[in-house]
Order: structure tokens, then sequence, then C-alpha cells
């Protein structure tokens, strides 16, 4: 199948911002003015397209990252609208892995936001280009130029503003485009026709001086624009345009649009934005992956005659046609009816029907080239962050890496019928969300399931409820605890050995153990000289390590931030095996943590309270009642103050009801997951006799 569009006309870009800053509403209106809708869809009506499960229309919010695909001005726009909300993180960092270039959408009266600075790390991780939209330009206390300043002091970011807003709050009516120095302003109510004008008189010298600036600040990117700025030569827009797209490619600079998408203005030159400053496929660089056998790196570049590289980045179970997967095709092309090597899994696997995606509609293709992004029917095998590829020329592409779940609650079927559903919809539930973890409780029986906060554990029940019928008990929240040494431990010398006619059982490991980084897992060193313990076992002394971690000595909670080094031991020519070095593997940790004055770490939150300043005393004292270390307050817009906090997640379980009943109902926050650290000894001793 030809393309449609030659590759540098794709443009494959997610829509990411702090929750609420309308990132939803900004992708209706592309797929409106793209053609792809005849009707605006509506969050607050459900009526939306990207936003179509039943849970994100009733709360209004987006909960699964959605793919839809359209056109503008003779260019491919794959659009991804993600969820703003920390506990479906994972579905911003999926997202931005496949994806060319970002959107960030901003609050015009909140500026920079938690979560803002979240999916910018996020973007900046996975090397995103991204350009800013100012959204809500019309509501009380918007401010452009303070936003624009937010950006530059609490993201460390080079933001250009391209325009100027036309008026403000309930006055905002255009923009000044300081690039072609026209105004353009939205009049009728859908905003489909923006009209061209003149600037106005009052706003003529400062949208010159802005313009200068601008110009200055791109022509610094480039040596042959900057001896013609100082030289006093005019520089044409065409030049300025090419300059500008290279230094946003580059990560140098993000220009900055304004508009207010609920009001149908400033979405069309988001969209020219898009195609002139974010790059295509080719304007990256190529996916870098590995070979399987010896590790040595394989350049993939954007081609669809080269072998095929595809990453599979997001597993749907559609109620109506099975399991889905998600993939980015970065070299080659996969055809209908083909057969594909999972170079992760080591399975081959058929190529079902292909679809191009458009949220939960779709519509059938032949084949999906390089630089495209589509989903396909029939993966069997194939989970987030696999590879596709040919047998012949097999690649691993880097894979995506989640957090781990910070809370978890203990669930039950209510009846035997319930029982064997329950377990179909656990396992398709974790096959599409790699941060949702299912457990067996070993001591109580009970089915644990884990996740990224309340909401997201909320979310989960209620979809095995109304997709799967599953009727279940739940139980109350809890924190994910962990626990650590404080101290290191050397010459932890264990011999695992056993005789019992026939072949014996012998294994014998020496380890140190240290504390770790914070937030490096558990980490194994194999520091074995002369063959003291052949190669071939040294696998099962690091499996041994990872299984015994994942249940710690004090409450039987994972062991976390540990450095284990294998220093020696020996083996037996006849009774050694992998099965006797895991064991002494196991052992040995087991009796090193204990040496190593374990403790006990929860995980502490960076939270963000925002609420009137008359009720700020009262809000310190309800953080500071639940062990928060206050980081600092900032005045924020409209007679506002914010909180910066660090606080346990154990401390902030019923925190939203008592903050509504503090602030009248005017104060929010926002929290996410920051570090573990060790709990007081008080605390402890309380969950310990738990």
């Amino acid at each position: 199948m030809a393309r449609n569009y030659p590759l540098e006309r794709y443009r494959n870009i997610g829509i990411i911002a702090h929750i609420d800053a309308g990132k939803t509403t900004t992708t209706e209106r592309i797929l409106f003015y793209t053609g792809k809708t005849y009707r605006i869809g509506s969050v607050d009506d459900g009526t939306t397209v990207t936003d179509w499960m039943t849970q994100e229309r009733e709360r209004g919010i987006t909960i699964v990252s959605a793919a839809v695909s359209a056109e503008w001005k003779g260019y491919q726009i794959n659009v991804i609208d993600t969820p703003g909300h920390i506990d479906f993180t994972a579905e911003v960092q999926r997202s931005l892995r496949v994806l060319d270039g970002g959107v960030v959408v901003f609050d015009a009266v909140q500026g920079v936001e938690p979560q803002s600075e979240t999916v910018w790390r996020q973007a900046d991780r996975y090397g995103v280009p991204r350009i800013c939209f100012v959204n809500k330009m019309d509501r009380v206390g918007a401010s452009f130029e303070r936003t624009i300043e937010s950006i530059r002091s609490r993201l460390g970011a080079n933001p250009l503003p391209m325009q100027l807003p036309i008026g403000s709050e309930s006055n905002f009516r255009g923009v000044v485009d300081l690039l072609t120095m026209q105004a353009i302003y939205w009049e009728d109510e859908q905003g489909r026709e923006p009209r061209i004008a003149e600037i106005p008189a009052d706003l003529l010298e400062e949208a010159q001086a802005k313009r200068a600036e601008l110009v200055e600040k791109i022509a610094e990117h480039d040596d042959d624009l900057i001896v013609k700025y100082l030289e006093g030569e005019e520089i044409s827009l065409d030049e300025l345009k090419a300059t500008l797209r290279k230094t946003v490619i580059a990560y140098k600079a993000s220009p900055v649009f304004c508009g207010s998408s609920l009001r149908n203005k400033g979405v069309q030159p988001i969209l020219d934005a898009v195609i002139d400053y974010l790059p295509s496929p080719i304007d990256i660089p190529a996916a870098r992956g590995t070979k399987p056998s010896d590790g040595s790196e394989i350049i993939c570049p954007t081609d669809e005659n080269e072998p095929l590289a595809a990453l599979v980045f997001k597993i749907v179970s559609d109620p109506y046609v099975g399991r889905l997967a998600y993939f980015r095709v970065y070299s080659g092309k996969i055809t209908q009816s083909e057969m594909v090597y999972n170079s992760v899994k080591g399975r081959r696997e058929r190529i079902g029907r292909l679809l191009r995606m458009y949220a939960d509609r779709r519509e059938d293709v032949s084949e999906v080239l390089a630089g495209d992004i589509g989903a396909v029917l029939g993966l069997k095998e194939s989970s987030t962050g696999d590879t596709l590829c040919f047998e012949k020329a097999p690649v691993v592409l880097e894979n995506i890496t989640f957090p781990d779940p910070v809370i978890y609650v203990a669930i039950e079927p209510k009846t035997a019928n319930d029982q064997e559903k329950m377990g179909e919809a656990l396992h398709r539930l974790a096959e599409e969300d790699p941060t949702f973890r299912v457990r067996t409780d070993e001591a109580t029986g009970q089915t644990i399931i884990a996740g990224m906060g309340e909401l997201h554990l909320d979310i989960l029940v209620d979809r095995m409820l109304r997709e799967f019928r599953v009727q279940a008990n739940v139980g109350r929240p809890r924190v994910s605890y962990r626990e650590a040494i404080t101290r290191p431990v050397t010459k932890i010398n264990y011999k695992y050995a056993k005789q019992s006619g026939g072949h014996g059982q012998y294994g014998h490991v020496v380890f140190d153990m240290a504390p770790g980084e914070p937030g490096a897992g558990i980490v194994f060193e194999n520091k074995i000289v002369g063959g003291a313990i052949p190669k071939e076992y040294i696998p099962a002394v690091e499996k041994g390590v990872k299984e015994a971690s994942e249940t710690g000595v004090l409450a039987g909670y994972p062991v976390t931030d540990i450095t284990v080094t294998l220093t020696d031991g020996s083996f037996h020519e006849v009774d050694s095996s992998e099965m006797a070095f895991k064991m002494a593997a196991i052992f040995a940790f087991k009796e090193g943590f204990q040496r190593g004055a374990p403790v006990l770490l929860e995980p502490i939150m960076k939270v963000e309270v925002s609420m009137p300043e008359e009720y700020l005393g009262d809000v310190l004292g309800q953080l500071s009642a639940r062990r928060a270390i206050i980081e600092g307050t900032e005045i924020r817009p409209a007679n506002a103050q914010a909180v910066h906090a660090q606080v346990p997640l154990a401390e902030m379980f019923g925190y939203a009801t008592e903050l509504r009943s503090a602030t009248q109902g005017r104060g929010v926050f926002t929290m996410e997951f920051d570090h573990y650290s060790p709990v007081p000894a008080s605390v402890a001793e309380k969950i310990l006799n738990r």
C-alpha cells in the first residue's frame, strides 16, 4: 500500500499536561477543525471522541491515552491524548516513548502545575521536542506573561512567545502573530474561519518590540542569521521558520502560543505550528536497538525497505474485537497476515487485522509503514514494551520502564461463580496496565491488587464490575511499604549442601551487601575471579537474590535499594546445580539482610495544596498533623496560596474530605510519588505489631 503522504509529512504528536488544563478539549477542537468530526465534543456533556470509556465520561477525566489520526494542510497527524492524573502516569510514559513531538498545554491562570513538571521531565527523558499552548485565556486571572515566566523558572525551559493576546479574560478576542505581524480574530461561534486583520493601534508598539526580541532569540541559534541580524539586514519569514524548526528539534527552545480551546479560539495556529516546528519521523535520530544474541547496537533507520523494528506500547482488551495491541513502526513495515518475531519473548506471532485507530473506532489497513502508528488484532504473546521484528534480523528496542505501585487493596469475589471471572478480568487488566500488579498473599490466601493511587484502583475495580461483570468485595487501601538495610555486611558465607542417595545438591556463595542508592532497587554485581563459581551458575545466583528480595524479614514487604556483590564461593563437579546455587543465594540473602540492621521504608509523596489565602493556617496545621515536611509556600493569582510539602502516603488517606471541610470546598491538592524513606521507630512499631 503506497503512503498517503510522504514520510516528511507525518507528525506523531501527544497532547500532554496537568489534570484539567484542557488537553481533551484541545484534542476535540483539533479533530473538528481537521474535518474528523462534524460536531464539537464536550467533556462536560460526555460527548468527546478521545474520552470514550464510561468512567472517563462520568468523571470528566482522561484515564487511557487515545490515538486518533487527522489530516491538516496535506499532512497526516497522529495525535495521542494523554491523561493528566498522576495515577495514570504509565499512560503518559508509554505515549511519550513512541512520539516524535509534544504539545504541552498550560492553564493560563495556574501556570506550571506539579503534573506539568512531571510530564515535562518525562518528555526530557524520552527526548521529545515540544511546543506550548497556554489555554483558558478567557478565564478570570489568566496571564500569558506570568505563565511564560513560570515555564522559564519552574521548568528551566527556553519559552519563545510566538503571539501576543488581544484582550484578556472575558474580553479575549484573538492574537497577534509576531512572525507575520498580523492580528487573528475568532468571531464565529465555532471558530472555523479565523479573520486576519491589521494589528490594533494600541498593541502595535508592543508587538514590534516583542517581534524584535523574538527574531533576536531565533537568530542566536544560526551563525548566518546572527550576522544578518547584527548587520541590520531583513531576515525572511522562511529563514526564521526553518531556524526555529531546527532549534525546537534540538530541544533548545519551545515556541509558546495562546488561546481558549473551550471558546474555539487559537487552535488552528497550534496545528500550523505542529507542521512548522515539530519533527517528522525522519527529522529525529534513528531508533537504536540491540542484538539479542550479543547485545551489540543496531541502528533502525526510518525506511520501509529496511528490516522490521516495531515497538508495542499499549495493550487494550476491547469488549468487541478482543486483544488489541498498539504499536509504532520505527523501521520496515508490518503487513497483514505475515509472521513476525517477538524478540523479547522469543516467540513467533501472526499479524491479524491491521487497524488505523480513531479513539475507539477503527478502519482496516493492509500494512503500516515506518514512522506510522497502528494497531493489530490477534497478537497472543506480545505485551507492552515488546519488540516485533523478523526472526532472521532480530533486534530489541529499548523497553519502557514503569514506576512500582505504592498502594494496594485485598479483593475477593462475592460468589464462586465470580471467582473464575475475577481471575480472567485481573489478568486482562494487568496486561493492559503495567503499573497494576496482582499477587496472592501466601499468609492469608487473599488476592492483592496494587496500583499508583486510590483513584487508579477505584477505576480498575469499576471496570471489573462493568466490563467483566465481576462482583467483588474490596478491602481498605493499604500502603506498599519496603524493607532495606542501613549498614553494609561483608563475607556472608552460605553453603547449601544436601545428600540424599544418588546425586546430592551443593552450592556455596560468599556475598557482600550494602545499602544502595535511593530508587536503585536490587543491584547484583558479580566479582568472581578465577572461576570459583562456573559462569553458568551465576544467573542462578542472581535469580536467587531477586527471589529472596521479594519478601523481607521484618514484615514480609519487598526489599529495595540494596547492592549485592558476589565475591567468592565454591562448587562440586557432580553435585552442583543451578537449583543448589539459587537456594544458597536465597539463604545467604536472608542471613545478610538480618545482619544489616533492616528498617521499614514508606513511600513519601510530593504534595501541593492550593487554597484561598485565609485558609493557609488551617491547611498547614492539617499537614503538620500528618507528619508533613513543609518545603515552602507560594503566592498564586486571585489571592490564593500554594503549599509544597513532602507527606508519607500512609497519612494521606481521607485527606481530600478533610481539606474540603477546612476550606469550604475551595482547596484542591495534587500528589505524586517522590521517594521511599525510613519509617520513624514509633510508627514502625505499630505497623509491625499490626
